[in-house]
């Protein structure tokens, strides 16, 4: 990567802090304001840079030059607003990042800011949250020294717990930047389709359909590719490919915590939170990668956070276009995500009814005639219903323009039939449901404990066939996997998540049945939450087939249930009293060390990214680090391209089935000057798309099988085949 090139990726980056400040909350009752303007900021650029796709992919115009042009004139605009809220700031003596000073608490003085880098809700809450703390931008606060000095105080003042739990989620942070800037791209998925269908969009320069025998590389929601290709135009590579799910990662474990504050937990229940999920092997391990899964969670719980806003008071404008923006990119990156979004966006609209409501019913008690009655205000009916519109339309900006190609290709905006059966349940009758939804709970539940597995196993299969219902039916399971599936192995693709799945549910089942338990006096917006989240994975259960790699695409639904676990292990520390309450810390120290182990172990045994053993980042070539799912393909596509390369061929064709390897041909036969080579497919599943004449290529690359490759080989073709790879070259070549 060169020089330029690492400034221009520091364009965008520059441009989210930026908007952090401009978008710094206003209003003194915020919650976590600064996590709010995270919110904001991150929303407005994943917007912007969806939309400067869209644009510049319909004017042809996907280059490096248009995309610097860009992200500079969205610096600049960044950078005004900055400033604007800066002098403003300043002019009301209350510099940027300072925050308001919490006149008492229920326990101790909280230092200013607290909610910045503790994260105690208490300190920006209004009376009537939790603890008491009521609110005013004293001399104290505008004497802050800015975030810095807040952060420094907040640690200062932290228990030993509390800077322990902090102290860990920071290293892993910081660890798993060191491995996403360290290890090449290597997930199975993204060789396939995530990083082959950015260098389609390069080498053409717009996002037209193209001929392909892998049909994910245009049927499967493009958002996380979108991001990918701002980085591989800026950087002419894809050095920092992985930052992008690494960023994710971190945005997660922020509006988690902010989810937590919003219910009533402190900066000990945020924190909670927080190293529940950051120790989630899952999490750990993603957050190196270039998979999607992430960054689809990474936007559901932006939805989550916004909605959870709107639960005690009415929507903004800008809080509006948050949740369109938050529904549009999870809808452009992985539609699964709705499944959570629909929920929360229910609950957004019910709560903005009641407070509309409820705020004619106080208007009319003042008056004789309004006593006693009750009557919906025509205002706050329409500002609701406007508002959904509003929400809807952002969202369909965003995500329509592919809807709109998807739909113009194949007739559907979900794609063609097989994307349309592989994944979503084919049954919908209530034993088939439930044989699913007990399917995908042994697989995220499981343990490296195999006979627990094994006898979980035998008794859904049993009782599966007790109910009538065929445990490996392909209208309930993907492809032709067979259930059961280890899946305790630390693998990005299948880990499984039982500690921060039964502390879930554990704080679900408390949160439904005693939700005073937990928040007292956030009881209500507690229980709705955890509706929603139940809800969601209800959903998914019922929507989704089994598979091997079903855990990854819970990760949306684990990020939204964390919060309940942190809150409950909050009140177990808090609530017991005398000998159970020692009992209690100890089990409650119990599981977290043990999820911090898993964590350190995911992160430093993990694959196929780790820090340690065969494989490290440290010890293991960048050629070498792609290929660790298939160390053998290694040196057979660099034998079939150096062959291509010296025959001097430009055209090149390319013969592969739906689940083969294609990124590794645009980086092996990329031009000397880092042009994108002319790649073309002699095969296409698309049937508006015709497939190249292999007469009209110079060579042929294949992969997967060799019989097929060979009947797409001119007659006279010398065919050579080395395991996996293979290549064709005419007479005299």
């Amino acid at each position: 990567m060169s020089a330029a090139g690492s400034l221009l990726a520091a364009v965008p980056a520059a441009a989210v802090l930026l908007l952090t400040v401009a978008t710094r909350p206003r209003e003194a009752g915020a919650v976590a304001p600064l996590r709010l303007a995270v919110v904001r900021a991150v929303l407005l650029s994943g917007a912007y840079a969806v939309l400067v796709v869209e644009v510049l992919g319909a004017s042809h115009a996907l280059t490096r030059p248009a995309f610097a042009v860009a992200w500079l004139l969205f610096l600049a605009a960044a950078a005004t607003a900055a400033g604007l809220r800066w002098r403003r700031e300043a002019r009301l003596g209350q510099p940027v990042g300072a925050a308001p000073v919490p006149v008492t608490t229920a326990s101790r003085p909280v230092p200013v800011g607290a909610v910045v880098s503790g994260g105690n809700p208490d300190v920006s809450a209004p009376a009537a949250e939790p603890g008491g703390a009521a609110t005013a931008p004293t001399r104290a606060g505008r004497r802050a020294a800015g975030l810095l000095a807040t952060a420094v105080d907040t640690w200062r003042t932290a228990r030993p717990g509390e800077r322990l739990l902090a102290g860990t989620i920071g290293g892993l942070v910081l660890v798993e930047l060191l491995v996403a800037l360290l290890a090449e791209p290597n997930n199975f998925d993204s060789q396939t389709y995530h990083l082959p269908k950015v260098e389609h969009w390069v080498a053409q320069g717009d996002l037209d359909f193209w001929p392909t025998a892998i049909h994910r590389q245009v049927t499967i929601p493009p958002g996380a590719e979108y991001l990918l290709l701002h980085l591989r135009l800026l950087t002419g590579g894809d050095a920092l490919h992985n930052l992008v799910q690494w960023a994710a990662g971190v945005v997660c474990l922020l509006v988690a915590a902010r989810i937590t504050a919003q219910l009533g937990g402190g900066r000990r229940a945020q924190l909670l939170t927080a190293f529940v999920l950051a120790t989630t092997p899952m999490v750990v391990l993603q957050a190196t990668s270039t998979q999607t899964d992430l960054i689809c969670a990474a936007w559901v719980a932006c939805a989550a956070t916004l909605t959870l806003d709107g639960l005690r008071r009415r929507t903004g404008w800008g809080t509006l276009l948050g949740l369109g923006a938050a529904t549009g990119l999870t809808a452009v990156t992985k539609t699964s995500g709705l499944i959570a979004v629909g929920p929360l966006l229910v609950l957004w609209g019910l709560a903005q009814l009641r407070l509309a409501r409820t705020g004619q019913s106080a208007a009319a008690s003042t008056s004789a005639a309004g006593a006693g009655r009750r009557s919906w205000p025509v205002g706050g009916l329409a500002r609701t219903v406007g508002g959904s519109v509003l929400i809807l339309v952002v969202a369909a900006v965003v995500v329509g323009p592919f809807l709109a190609r998807v739909t113009a290709e194949f007739g559907h905006p979900l794609g063609p039939p097989r994307l349309r059966e592989s994944i979503p349940m084919e049954r919908h009758d209530p034993a088939s449901i439930v044989v699913n939804a007990l399917r995908i709970g042994h697989t995220a539940f499981d343990t490296p404990l195999a006979p627990l597995r094994r006898a979980g196993a035998e008794v859904i299969i049993s009782g599966a066939e007790a109910i009538g219902v065929d445990p490996q039916d392909r209208a309930i399971t993907f492809g032709r996997e067979l259930f059961p599936e280890p899946a305790w192995y630390p693998d990005e693709d299948r880990v499984a998540f039982p500690l921060a799945g039964a502390l879930a549910v554990i704080g679900a089942v408390i949160a439904l049945a005693r939700p005073r338990r937990i928040a007292a006096e956030r009881a209500g917006s507690l229980r709705a939450y955890a509706v929603v989240v139940l809800t969601a994975v209800l959903l998914h259960t019922a929507m989704i087939k089994w598979q091997p790699w079903g855990n990854r695409l819970l990760l949306y639904a684990v990020v939204l249930a964390v919060p309940l676990a942190g809150l409950w292990l909050d009140a177990l520390l808090r609530n017991r009293a005398g000998g159970r309450r020692t009992v209690a810390t100890v089990a409650a120290v119990t599981v977290l060390a043990t999820s911090a182990l898993a964590g350190v172990l995911a992160l430093s045994y993990g694959f196929p990214r780790r820090l340690v053993g065969a494989g490290s980042v440290f010890t293991t070539s960048d050629w070498d680090t792609r290929f660790l799912r298939r160390p053998q393909w290694a040196d057979e596509f660099r034998w079939a391209a150096t062959a291509v390369q010296d025959s001097g061929a430009r055209r090149i064709g390319l013969v592969q089935q739906n689940d083969n390897w294609e990124y590794p041909w645009w980086l092996l036969l990329r031009h000397p000057d880092g042009g994108s080579p002319d790649l073309v497919a002699l095969q296409s599943v698309l049937p508006e798309r015709p497939p190249a004449d292999p007469s009209s290529v110079d060579a042929i690359v294949c992969t997967g099988s060799e019989a097929a490759c060979a009947k797409l080989v001119p007659a006279g073709w010398r065919l050579e085949f080395d395991g996996y790879v293979g290549y064709a070259l005419p007479p005299g070549r």
